[in-house]
């Protein structure tokens, strides 16, 4: 009956076997498919951010801050920790109180009208302000809410002013004229005169941050005064050289996660610089090659680095000069380990390693050569290399290559500088209308060749390809074009 089906009645008997054998690949196939399945398709792997650790020890039933209010300290490991407010926030589409450049109107007292988008006392809910003013309380208080946390952070006055120096030696006058720090320390009246501008870098600069007179002639009701002062309008005042101890502190005081608190170093600079490379194309270079300072014409020639040298009579000295700030420093110094014998010793030590822990795994995981900072210029990405300020080298990170986009994203917003992350989230709250292109035959308008923007900065040319002036943190020019700061060079001498 078979051979009759075959051969007689359904087709001849190569039909059948090439249909067998097509049956049989087809059923390999299969098992081996489902085989193949079991073992390789895997759930997709977690990223390190959505991992337990992230959340850190209970804190228990309370509710995380959403309105802060940081003051923005100098040289005191502040772009670090405004680096976790930003990231906080971004995170949370929260809002930030920008200021119209990259400054709250310092060194000038602040004023509420510096805040981008303010339009009046409570107008508009600001949950974050943080970036660089001198302090003036009744002016934030128009633009944060009545629950808004306030903190800062301070520095010994001794490492301050070695990095004051080491920052600011090209546009503070009583720094410019030194040979060195020491050999200001020796005799700074001899350097210092409080009427020119920016020489508030020279003496007592958390007095002035603070929105204080740091010309003012030293005595302990007048100190005293000055602590009462930032003690009533502060809740937490960190310390710098107590950073892991001072985050751990603010966690628990804003109720947040581990990994808010968690952070690489930014705007460190090079301890032992090799050389002056990193001048080269930054502002400094550029305006001291225009006012020819360091060599004729315009060309920039080698500088000596800044001598940060002292002895540690020179240090007392600088402590003496800086005697405010000295006070201060005491005072909240005491005041900041009388809060960890309250928070407990062993629990302090406890969650401190942890967050060292942490901030390992998350360099491990998102830095090149395992986090080591490096210079500027070998950065591939130019988006995240750090703004070069004077004579010293600020170091910034690579991220390592291969990383999935959740991974990535959280990594670029722990190493992205300061400036660049400003720009960032001030494109994500004001965002700019596209631009709407002219039909054929169209004749587009001409704008003023100088204007004022939306955000009261200066425009210079036309809209399509419109440039911002502004005023930097010493005064001088700033013209910002396509999201790059260029310094305006002026002639004569470097004020």
């Amino acid at each position: 009956m078979l051979r009759w089906l075959v051969c007689g009645r359904v087709g001849p008997t190569w039909m059948w076997k090439a249909l067998l054998v097509f049956v049989v690949i087809a059923s390999a196939g299969q098992l081996l498919g489902v085989i193949f399945n079991k073992s390789s398709v895997q759930p997709a792997a977690r990223s390190i951010f959505s991992s337990p650790d992230a959340q850190g020890p209970s804190l228990g039933s309370c509710q995380p801050h959403t309105h802060i209010m940081f003051l923005k300290t100098h040289k005191t490991a502040s772009s670090t920790v405004l680096n976790m407010l930003y990231r906080f926030g971004e995170e949370r589409d929260l809002h930030f109180a920008l200021p119209l450049g990259y400054q709250l109107g310092y060194p000038l007292p602040f004023n509420a009208h510096r805040v981008k988008g303010y339009r009046g006392p409570r107008a508009v809910e600001f949950h974050i302000m943080g970036n660089h003013m001198r302090f003036n309380k009744l002016e934030v208080e128009k633009v944060m809410p009545a629950d808004t946390f306030y903190f800062s952070i301070i520095r010994d006055p001794v490492a301050l002013a070695e990095s004051s120096f080491a920052y600011y030696k090209e546009v503070a006058p009583a720094f410019r004229k030194t040979k060195g720090l020491g050999d200001f320390a020796d005799n700074p009246q001899k350097y210092y005169d409080p009427r020119l501008r920016n020489n508030h870098y020279a003496r007592n600069l958390l007095w002035f941050d603070f929105g204080l007179d740091h010309n003012a002639n030293f005595s302990i009701s007048l100190a005293q005064r000055g602590q009462t002062m930032i003690r009533q309008a502060f809740k937490l005042i960190l310390v710098s050289e107590y950073f892991d101890q001072s985050m751990i502190l603010l966690r628990h005081a804003l109720c947040w996660p581990l990994d808010a608190v968690v952070s690489f170093s930014l705007n460190a600079r090079q301890q032992k610089p090799t050389g002056i490379g990193g001048i080269s194309g930054s502002w400094v270079g550029k305006a001291a090659a225009a006012a020819g300072v360091g060599g004729r014409g315009a060309r920039l020639q080698a500088k000596a680095l800044p001598n940060l040298s002292l002895t540690e009579e020179q240090r007392e000295k600088l402590r003496q000069w800086n005697a405010l700030d000295w006070y201060l420093y005491k005072a909240f110094n005491q005041t900041f380990w009388e809060e960890i014998d309250r928070f407990g010793h062993a629990q302090m030590e406890q969650e401190v390693a942890l967050l060292r822990t942490r901030r390992e795994d998350l360099a491990r995981v998102c830095l090149r050569d395992g986090g080591k900072p490096v210079e500027a210029h070998r950065i591939r990405d130019k988006n995240i290399r750090p703004f070069q300020s004077g004579l010293i080298k600020i170091l910034g990170y690579e991220l390592q290559p291969g990383l999935d986009n959740a991974t990535r994203t959280a990594c670029l917003r722990m190493i992205r500088p300061e400036i660049q992350y400003k720009d960032v989230l001030d494109a994500k709250q004001f965002p700019r209308a596209p631009a709407i292109p002219a039909q054929p035959g169209q004749q587009v308008p001409m704008v003023a060749a100088a204007v004022l923007s939306r955000t009261g900065e200066r425009l210079i040319g036309g809209e399509a390809g419109a440039r911002t002036m502004e005023a930097d943190w010493d005064g001088s020019r700033l013209i910002r074009s396509n999201r790059t700061l260029i310094r305006g060079q002026e002639k004569g001498r470097l004020r």
